[in-house]
């Protein structure tokens, strides 16, 4: 394995409780995107949060409640972040963004709204390249970010999004006509405002790609050790053999 970078920051901000969580996907209209009602988010976040203090924890303590792929693109969603005043994009080489779908190691619950537990920047895995990190993590028993639980992630949280300390989505990968992926695998970082950015862009959150076999020292490997389906905490896990299992 490469050698690890040391970490200066890895103590990230707690996420807000599910129920502000759901009134920050309102107001930033993400359920208009997904074509869900407003009520619909609240009751989730409500149900949710009940069912963990009925489990002795705090009402979605650590969870970030994220709308599937399907029902909010993150084409629709990058815009929706921002850093600085500035709004989100994505970088203009990924018109296909959209078609970054989950790896077949990757289950995403089959339900518009879910839940993750246990979310991990991965500094710990700065300068590694994704072809390495992804073994890694699936030995840990930690399953990948899709890029738009990275979306969602950065939306509730931006300070998760730091100089120096950004990551990467390699849940999420392009599947070529002949079955092949696609050498490419999404992040999120901040743009520096150079090339086909644009200066107006400098310091605003930013969607990009990086190549598969390639290291970066300011980019981890987001993760998490659960995805959450409803209020009644369906678990999806992840075999060592890669498939998954309720």
């Amino acid at each position: 394995m490469p050698e690890t970078i040391p970490v200066t920051s890895t103590v990230l901000p707690v996420l807000p409780p599910l129920s502000v969580q759901a009134e920050r996907l309102i107001e930033l209209g993400v359920h208009e995107i997904a074509g869900l009602p407003a009520a619909e988010l609240r009751m989730f976040a409500e149900a949710a949060g009940a069912a963990e203090a009925a489990e002795g924890a705090a009402a979605g303590d650590g969870a970030l409640l994220a709308v599937h792929p399907h029902q909010a693109p993150a084409s629709a969603l990058a815009p929706l972040l921002g850093r600085d005043g500035k709004p989100g994009f994505v970088v203009t080489d990924m018109p296909d963004v959209d078609f970054f779908t989950p790896l077949e190691t990757v289950a995403l619950p089959d339900a518009p709204l879910y839940l993750l537990t246990g979310l991990d920047r991965g500094d710990q895995m700065a300068n590694w390249s994704p072809n390495e990190a992804l073994p890694a993590l699936t030995a840990q028993a930690r399953t990948p970010l899709v890029l738009t639980e990275g979306i969602h992630w950065v939306m509730q949280q931006p300070a998760v999004l730091e100089r120096n300390h950004c990551f990467m989505t390699i849940g999420s990968r392009l599947r070529k006509s002949n079955g092949a992926l696609d050498a490419r695998t999404p992040a999120v970082w901040i743009s520096n405002g150079t090339g086909r950015d644009g200066r107006e862009r400098r310091n605003a959150p930013k969607v990009g790609w990086c190549w598969a076999g390639n290291r970066h020292t300011w980019l981890g490997f987001a993760s998490a050790t659960a995805r959450v389906q409803g209020p009644y905490r369906v678990l999806i896990h992840h075999d060592s053999a890669g498939g998954a299992r309720q």
